[in-house]
């Protein structure tokens, strides 16, 4: 390419995990333990009631952590060892891919840890351009337009390139 604001980077690496009460403890730990910063704690909206599931108002319901910039990298390096480097097409979305890691033990280099258990947890990837700051900035604040946005076979072509992932239907 020959237009560096057409280039599309990773903007975030984000790991959740949901859960509740003494698994939220759990699963707040591993993703601490395997990204090495503090997790935080994510709760329902202050009006959000399903009596279906058991959901209250402001209750706890999960943990996550946001990667940024080159320990992002590293760890989506690491954590795509634990699919095996393949992500499917439909895992792929407009601006970003998520994916599931049903077992921490699948990651190279980790551990099993008696405290924990068998957990799995969740890994989304956010994409975006050089001039995405004109969409979320505080003052004068613009829209972007459609091209501004990272298709997914961009998203396809950046991963093969750059981190040799292979696609599958």
């Amino acid at each position: 390419m020959s237009n560096i604001m057409r280039i599309p980077k990773i903007s975030r690496v984000v790991l959740s995990a949901g859960a509740v009460d003494k698994d939220l403890e759990k699963a707040k730990k591993l993703i601490e333990t395997i990204s090495e910063k503090k997790a935080q704690i994510t709760l329902s909206g202050p009006r959000a009631r399903i009596p279906a599931f058991g959901v209250k108002p402001k209750m706890e319901l999960g943990t996550n952590v946001t990667l940024r910039n080159q320990e992002a990298i590293e760890m989506l390096r690491k954590l795509l060892g634990a699919i095996d480097n393949r992500l499917k097409v439909k895992q792929i979305d407009k601006n970003n891919f998520s994916f599931g890691i049903p077992e921490y033990i699948n990651i190279p280099g980790v551990k099993y840890m008696r405290d924990i258990g068998i957990r799995g947890f969740n890994v989304t990837v956010v994409f975006e351009r050089p001039g995405i700051r004109v969409k979320k900035r505080k003052m004068k604040k613009g829209t972007i337009p459609k091209k501004q946005h990272v298709s997914p076979e961009e998203i396809i072509e950046y991963m093969k390139e750059t981190f040799n992932t292979e696609v599958v239907e």
